[in-house]
């Protein structure tokens, strides 16, 4: 698979250190970004979450050289600027692609198809691994959800065919994110206003919206809210269901099998906190003794999500996924 990522913030950098580290199979057409080349090499070399990359980041004209890879690196802010006639899949990481016209740049450019790493209701589908993979058919401009969609509508999913959902209230206890400033400043959003390190902040989450995207047939019976939190990587889903078949067993058998038998979505049984999830490239880690019955049917179900690494991961496994398709394999 060949690749092309636009946008080198958290996620872009994420699913780059993924792919030299763990998927060399795949490989890198190009870079881009319009931060310069000495600074997103640098970011990439130093991780203040995940900490430093093992290898040496080095800068070779308009190139990083990492691992003994040689990455061209284009500064533009119209990827149509760029050939990407050889690219798959672009990843379109810049969180910018809300319009059609900018979201389709990338295939005009000559890339195969757009993969975006966040919502977007211009994309030709919204997929996540786990949830409605079936509903990808022949999507050439493919959104990727939010990290919170993916760690919750695998575990919807699962529970419904489980145990059947009436109804469910999530709240994502989500660390701080670029979108908060380290000291108060003024924001659209007045609690997000204030400084995202010093306070838990109430806010909204895209993911209640997302999942009657996702799982149409919940749709209206799943509500969503977020408080924002003073760490820097990982976050929670605190998912409370009300079921139509109440668990007949033990509540952390029936998840702990659950996960087993998915393809991201993972279990521990250990009293772990957030800092244990971190690199964890689930899409979510149910914490079984912090799972319960009440009476009535209703359960409570927590699990961790490390909404960078985790998310990242299944940025590559999509990407995967959009390629192998029949009608976008490359000719020999």
């Amino acid at each position: 698979m060949r690749v092309a990522i636009g946008g080198l913030g958290r996620i872009g950098r994420t699913v780059l250190r993924q792919i030299l580290l763990q998927r060399p199979d795949i490989e890198i057409l190009g870079l881009n970004d319009i931060a310069p080349i000495e600074t997103c090499a640098y970011l990439l070399q130093f991780d203040s979450v995940f900490g430093p990359f093992p290898q040496p980041v080095t800068v070779e004209g308009d190139a990083m050289v990492v691992m003994g890879r040689r990455l061209p690196f284009a500064r533009t802010g119209d990827v149509r600027e760029i050939d990407l006639s050889g690219a798959d899949v672009f990843l379109d990481c810049t969180g910018k692609a809300q319009s059609r016209a900018f979201a389709s740049r990338p295939i005009e450019a000559g890339a195969r198809q757009v993969l975006i790493s966040g919502p977007s209701g211009v994309a030709d589908a919204t997929v996540v691994l786990g949830a409605n993979e079936a509903s990808l058919g022949a999507a050439r401009i493919v959104s990727n959800a939010s990290c919170t969609t993916n760690a919750l509508a695998p575990l919807l999913k699962a529970l419904d065919l489980r145990f059947g959902v009436l109804r469910a209230h999530m709240t994502t206890i989500h660390c701080y994110t670029g979108s908060q400033p380290m000291i108060d400043a003024p924001r659209d959003d007045l609690a997000r206003s204030r400084a995202g390190a010093l306070s838990m902040v109430p806010t909204t989450t895209s993911a209640a919206h997302q999942i009657d995207v996702v799982l149409p047939h919940l749709s209206g019976r799943v509500t969503g809210a977020a408080v924002r939190v003073p760490v820097a990587s990982v976050s929670a889903v605190d998912l409370v269901v009300q079921c139509e078949t109440p668990p007949d067993g033990p509540l952390g058998t029936a998840l702990r099998d659950m996960a087993d038998a998915s393809a991201v979505m993972g279990w521990t049984a250990q009293p772990n906190v957030s800092t244990d999830m971190r690199a964890r490239p689930e899409s979510i880690v149910l914490a079984l003794p912090e799972c319960m019955v009440a009476t009535g049917g209703q359960i409570r179900v927590f699990g961790w999500y490390d909404n960078e690494w985790g998310f990242s991961a299944r940025m590559l496994d999509m990407a995967e996924r959009m390629v192998a398709r029949p009608e976008f394999q490359r000719s020999p």
